[in-house]
């Protein structure tokens, strides 16, 4: 009687051994125009899909103030692995800020851009560090890529005076490449 019992557990435990063994395949970095290539030294760490919004506010061209557009300000929804595990989200708040479910964040500052392969979408960033915050996930992060975006691009309807500082959020969705120094 306790011979089954004790296969069973053992069978188990093993199992449950080898599946907490098994490793996830390497993250390869994307191909991407050189302008949008890490910096030389940094190793693609991290690959993060989002399924959020883009976020714009009509306002007057700093420029031209009788002119209205959509301005841009930043993005925001949750970050998941391909098997659609948490990993924290991303938001604006004194800009583009990514928050793993740890705590650590990433604020960053566009360094390069480039239009999508679709004209519908928001273009592909470079983005650098401007400050990280806390121990963790993201703290060691150096530069992010945004790439195969599909959608967010600013909205068709009229912006002016009537109706300026009303915002509008666009669903978009993306792939984020972590970069930190390398070995």
């Amino acid at each position: 009687m306790k011979s089954p019992f004790v296969l069973t557990c053992f069978i188990s435990a093993a199992i449950l051994a080898a599946s907490g063994c098994a490793t996830s395949p390497p993250i390869t970095a994307p191909e991407v125009p050189e302008s949008l290539r890490a910096p030389a030294g940094q190793v693609v760490f991290l690959e993060a899909l989002i399924s959020g919004v883009q976020i714009y506010e009509c306002r007057s061209k700093p420029e031209q103030p009788s002119t209205y557009e959509w301005a841009p300000r930043g993005g925001e929804g949750p970050l998941v692995d391909r098997s659609g595990r948490s990993l924290g989200k991303h938001y604006v708040s004194g800009g583009p800020v990514w928050e793993s479910n740890d705590g650590s964040t990433f604020v960053a500052e566009v360094k390069a851009r480039s239009p999508a392969k679709d004209p519908s979408a928001v273009p592909w960033l470079l983005l650098s560090a401007k400050s990280t915050t806390s121990t963790g996930a993201f703290s060691a992060t150096k530069s992010i890529q945004r790439v195969q975006t599909v959608g967010g691009i600013a909205p068709r309807e009229a912006c002016g005076a009537p109706n300026a500082k009303q915002m509008a959020r666009v669903p978009f969705t993306a792939t984020y490449y972590f970069y930190r120094a390398g070995p």
